[in-house]
């Protein structure tokens, strides 16, 4: 056992009984192992309350381990206070945060209990949303932020400047902002590029924009985004990785810029992005 881990998070998804049987498992196996292990209050109150610790978001662990889907883990990977190293166990049906297979599961612990593994580091965007009015609200994003509009709304105008320098006004039904590691979720949908996760850019993709001339770009992580909503009387909301969300008004201006904080993703299983994209893109040998 690596002398390294010795306290480790357990975290399933809320709404899966498989996902939630797999981490009491793993729990408990971890547990016997000598591993001082945390879980979710959901998990412990379910399964076995005052038998683990209570995973805590501002804690200190040597591991965190998600079992779930990309969703489950992009919400604690947003919610840690501290860098620490996360295995996602892919227990759903597409993946490309959470790799592991449940069948890999114990096989992929056991090498990185024993030292064999890799980190890659993923990077997360800060977004400020600044109101006409002056008030301000910060989110972090690890796949992307998307302003669009509602069902009802007409096409929307979203003034795009990059470094503080004009580069167009779209009209269209939005905008995704995406992180490399986003590339593969809205972004792929919208007709953005796939982009290898560990490149220092961000992808700005528009939402079925008014003028075909309006592609999606590629600029560099260093540099600082912002969009105005221009369109007055529409029902527009900024959506933060697909989980939290608020509206915006005409004025409104959100700032996106690379963050400080990375997010530290597990590497044991051998398959590359590539085969990844082979696998779950369907794209054949």
């Amino acid at each position: 056992m690596n002398k390294d881990h010795k306290r480790v998070a357990v975290i399933a998804k809320r709404v899966s009984r498989k996902a939630q049987e797999t981490a009491a498992q793993l729990a408990d196996w971890m547990t016997r192992r000598g591993l001082e292990v945390a879980v979710d209050e959901d998990l412990a109150a379910v399964w076995d309350p005052g038998a683990y610790g209570i995973f805590d978001h501002a804690g200190q662990y040597d591991l965190v381990v998600v079992l779930g889907g990309d969703g489950t883990l992009l919400s604690v990977a947003r919610s840690l206070e501290n860098e620490i190293p996360v295995l996602g166990a892919n227990l759903g049906n597409l993946g490309f945060l959470t790799e592991v297979r449940r069948a890999e599961l114990y096989p992929a612990l056991m090498r990185v209990l024993e030292g064999d593994y890799e980190i890659e580091p993923r990077a997360l965007l800060d977004v400020t949303l600044r109101s006409a009015n002056g008030d301000r609200q910060t989110y972090r994003v690890l796949n992307d932020a998307v302003i669009n509009k509602s069902a009802l709304a007409r096409i929307v105008e979203l003034r795009l400047e990059v470094n503080g320098r004009r580069v167009t006004t779209y009209r269209s039904d939005g905008l995704i902002i995406s992180t490399p590691t986003g590339s593969t979720a809205y972004n792929l949908s919208a007709d953005g590029p796939i982009v290898c996760p560990t490149l220092p850019v961000v992808v700005l993709t528009p939402i079925c924009p008014h003028a075909l001339s309006q592609r999606p770009i590629v600029v560099p992580e260093s540099a600082t985004i912002e969009v105005t909503l221009v369109t007055e009387e529409e029902d527009v909301y900024l959506t933060l990785d697909g989980q939290e969300g608020t509206n915006m008004r005409a004025g409104d201006t959100i700032s996106v810029r690379r963050s400080e904080a990375v997010v530290r993703l597990v590497r044991v299983v051998d398959r590359t992005f590539y085969d990844n994209l082979r696998d779950k893109l369907h794209w054949g040998e």
